[in-house]
């Protein structure tokens, strides 16, 4: 088994206090990025878990990006008051824009602080151009860059199904535009998806531990507020996975994924006013030590499964 200290898989946390030497904590900046899933350039409403936000959380996107770093470095400092930052594009889809605004956004924020040792921008497959790419590959040069696409699936019917807006290939052709780059990518992947087993939600991990990635962020299915999922929940159209249903499948797929790989997150974090269902969610540390505990009473971890 590899050493994560005191975990059995390698966190977010162990890889940034090999690289820097102390804690590092991600800064989430909203920069009012839209989507081409909700703008009409590929289709409207988003994906159908998708809040109004587009899943940012932490930061009020009304106020300049340095009022947003420093309210919320502010009350991280007060956990950890030796820590280094790292600004974090979350919301919506954080390339969708001309490599002009990209850049003055991207450099922007790396000035916010002498504290910051990189940059996180999450995006979609299908908006990276090649001018933004080349930005990338420039920034990726001068501080620690991670970029963040969304696959959730690997299956076509419920990219469809949960209206995702691009396929597989388009997944597999950013990947390698920005692992040519020398770009660390970081992939999300959703469970519980309507329609879903837990064999096909181990398959797209499977597959992504064949693919030459950086880190994983793996999310339970959120139901929030105002969203088609939430009609369809309403309907009982699909099951929502248990605590120990999502538990076991996690601890499935960290089985099959290299040691290598950086778990960047296990579980997701809703915002409690939208969140309509699972409500065991709202315990996420009970979920992450479920999942320790497991990997415990089975004697397993990260990669014990790979190469499959």
């Amino acid at each position: 088994m590899a050493d994560f200290k005191d975990k059995r898989y390698h966190t977010l946390d162990a890889f940034f206090k090999e690289k820097f030497g102390s804690k590092v904590f991600k800064v989430p900046l909203d920069a009012r990025f839209t989507c081409p899933n909700k703008d009409g350039t590929k289709g409207v409403g988003g994906c159908i878990y998708c809040a109004e936000g587009g899943g940012g959380a932490g930061s009020d996107k009304t106020l300049p990006l340095r009022e947003q770093y420093a309210a919320t470095k502010a009350r991280l400092l007060a956990k950890w008051p030796t820590a280094k930052t790292i600004p974090y594009f979350q919301a919506n889809s954080n390339t969708y824009a001309a490599a002009e605004r990209l850049k003055r956004l991207y450099h922007e924020a790396l000035s916010l602080d002498d504290d910051i040792v990189g940059l996180a921008i999450a995006t979609r497959p299908d908006c990276l151009e090649e001018e933004t790419l080349d930005l990338l590959e420039n920034l990726n040069k001068k501080t620690c860059l991670q970029v963040e696409l969304g696959l959730q699936t690997i299956h076509e019917e419920t990219a469809e199904r949960i209206n995702r807006g691009h396929d597989l290939a388009c997944f597999e052709a950013a990947l390698h535009a920005l692992r040519k780059r020398d770009i660390d990518t970081v992939v999300h992947i959703i469970n519980g998806l309507p329609g879903e087993s837990a064999a096909d939600m181990i398959d797209t991990a499977r597959y992504l531990a064949k693919k030459d990635i950086r880190g994983v962020k793996i999310h339970m299915l959120h139901v929030l507020q105002n969203t088609p999922l939430e009609k369809l929940h309403e309907q009982g159209a699909f099951d929502l996975l248990t605590r120990d249903e999502y538990v076991d499948i996690v601890v499935r797929q960290l089985e099959l994924l290299p040691w290598d790989v950086v778990i960047h997150r296990l579980t997701g974090d809703a915002p409690k006013e939208l969140l309509v269902a699972p409500r065991w969610t709202l315990k996420k540390f009970v979920v992450l030590n479920g999942i320790d505990k497991r990997m415990r009473k089975e004697d397993t971890w990260q990669g014990r499964k790979y190469p499959t």
